[in-house]
């Protein structure tokens, strides 16, 4: 009962987040869904009994949205003012209030519940850590090596692309300065 709740609030949770991540016009809007979707698929491995995976997908996934929210950070436009609409304010306080009473429930229901337990049995010799390094470490090394210098390639590829375009420093103008550069941007913005 327990995992059935679990499971479909989880589903519902990152299914909205990817929706929102797909939908939305505003790129930071979308890379804090990306994230939060990540960690909620974390769920499903901690639902499953693989404590090691679901730590995983939230370190290493969520990580790495994480690095595209910083180089979004960079390559956005933060001399432009964001307008937010806001939503229906009842909507918002309902759905939180939802989202609260489930998270307790959830969260409480093992402490309620005396009959839960995995549904695979767990080998004695051997844990889920010792077995996803040894495959990690053996049979995958070299794909795993290569992908870690790929990321660094790119990560040293978009501080440079960053830099690039960071041909004016806001830290070294003076205030006037920064208001002409905000004018000329919501001049262009508008023709």
């Amino acid at each position: 009962m327990f995992e059935a709740i679990a499971f479909y609030l989880f589903a519902f949770l990152t299914i909205t987040m990817f929706y929102i991540a797909v939908t939305t016009s505003q790129a930071l809007h979308a890379l804090t869904a990306l994230a939060a979707g990540m960690i909620f698929i974390s769920a499903f491995f901690f639902i499953l009994g693989a404590d090691f995976l679901g730590a995983i997908q939230i370190v290493v996934y969520s990580g790495a949205v994480m690095a595209l929210y910083a180089f979004g950070m960079m390559f956005f436009d933060t001399t432009r003012e964001v307008k937010e609409k806001q939503g229906n304010k009842y909507i918002i306080f309902g759905l939180s209030v939802l989202a609260a009473v489930l998270i307790v429930v959830i969260f409480s229901a093992p402490m309620v519940a005396q009959n839960i337990g995995g549904q695979n049995p767990i080998l004695e010799n051997a844990g889920n850590v010792q077995q996803v390094g040894m495959v990690l470490f053996t049979k995958y090394l070299v794909p795993f090596e290569v992908a870690a210098v790929m990321l660094l390639v790119a990560m040293i590829a978009g501080i440079v692309l960053a830099g690039k375009k960071m041909d004016l420093s806001l830290t070294l103008m003076s205030e006037e300065d920064i208001k002409v550069l905000k004018e000329e941007n919501t001049k262009k913005a508008h023709s």
